[in-house]
């Protein structure tokens, strides 16, 4: 994923009959959000296997959170998904999920099919942004969208980690959003806490 970045410069449209279904990232009612990098993949200066994978940064901080998740969360009562997982939330608007964790009261291990998942996870992670978002008017358009409609789905906390601005965005439902320095100590669920800042300086990465 990449961070959030300046979009004064519009590129131009793409029609959306000439990009090949498998660089689309997303779709939102009804609207189809690429990957980033699509352009240069149509553009034949880039191969659709260099677009699709994660920074070294954006892998470390899911690892490090999902080391925290699995280590302290009852596997009986949470699954914790990753790797892009899919969710339907409604006709036309498939989304992405970095970390999900479920309640297996609501996703139970046999309901697991090929599909993506039509039920909300009880949390969702976001760590920077997979998408082209050239056609918003400015990247915080792109993730206040994408966590209104999964609020609205039903997942009970939505966050946002970006590398760039070192900040984390902390959403629920009919509550003000809040914005943290990720040098802080952010609760995930149930007194589960995460220090992306921290670790990273504790491995002396040049990041934090």
């Amino acid at each position: 994923m990449v961070a959030v970045r300046n979009l004064n410069k519009k590129l131009p449209k793409i029609p959306a009959k000439k990009i090949p279904a498998s660089l689309i990232y997303e779709v939102i009612d009804g609207k189809p959000i690429y990957y980033k990098g699509y352009r240069e993949v149509l553009g034949g200066t880039k191969k659709i296997s260099e677009i699709m994978g994660a920074s070294t940064l954006q892998n470390m901080i899911i690892q490090y959170m999902l080391r925290i998740l699995f280590r302290n969360l009852d596997e009986k009562r949470y699954h914790i998904l990753t790797n892009e997982q899919g969710l339907h939330l409604e006709k036309k608007t498939n989304l992405s999920a970095d970390i999900a964790i479920f309640e297996t009261s609501k996703l139970p291990l046999k309901a697991a099919d090929k599909h993506y998942a039509s039920v909300p996870p009880k949390i969702q992670i976001e760590v920077d942004i997979d998408a082209d978002i050239e056609d918003f008017e400015f990247p915080e358009a792109y993730i206040n969208l994408k966590t209104d409609k999964l609020l609205a789905f039903g997942v009970e906390k939505v966050i946002w980690v970006i590398s760039e601005s070192k900040k984390v965005m902390i959403a629920t439902k009919d509550e003000n959003w809040q914005i943290a320095n990720w040098h802080q100590d952010i609760e995930v669920i149930e007194g589960i806490s995460f220090n992306i800042g921290q670790y990273l300086q504790e491995g002396e990465s040049p990041y934090a």
